[in-house]
């Protein structure tokens, strides 16, 4: 089987509220998780919602890694997707869970994009007429 990626979804529970509500630690936890999981970080974009939690995405050459989290229920909703296989996805889990202070952290990875039987003619390179 053959996949275009692979998607990583992480919940943590548990998570240190404030953490879960600082902006700038946010922003330098995903750009350092990105960095430590062999991922090119290319831009960042983060806000912080009143009266708390803080929505963000790393645009990785690779793809992205985002985090939305909700400090009330001291838990964070984290997502990963890749198209290279250098990603080293296993990482992830114990990575974000000391980063987020975290109690739990139930952790699955999806392949996207499968490439068998007659998807494979679907997805076979094409050219793209440039505007």
């Amino acid at each position: 089987m053959h996949s275009l990626g692979r998607h990583a979804l992480l919940d943590a529970y548990g998570c240190n509220p404030k953490i879960l509500d600082d902006t700038s630690y946010l922003r330098s936890v995903l750009k350092q998780t990105a960095i430590d999981l062999d991922c090119t970080v290319v831009q960042e974009v983060f806000h912080r919602f009143s009266p708390q939690g803080v929505s963000g995405v790393v645009v990785i050459a690779e793809s992205h890694l985002s985090i939305h989290t909700w400090p009330e229920y001291c838990f964070a909703a984290v997502d990963l997707f890749t198209c290279s296989d250098e990603t080293q996805l296993f990482k992830l889990r114990g990575l974000l869970k000391e980063r987020l202070e975290a109690d739990e952290v139930d952790f699955r990875e999806e392949a996207r994009g499968v490439v068998t039987g007659r998807r494979l003619d679907m997805l076979r390179p094409r050219a793209v007429a440039s505007t």
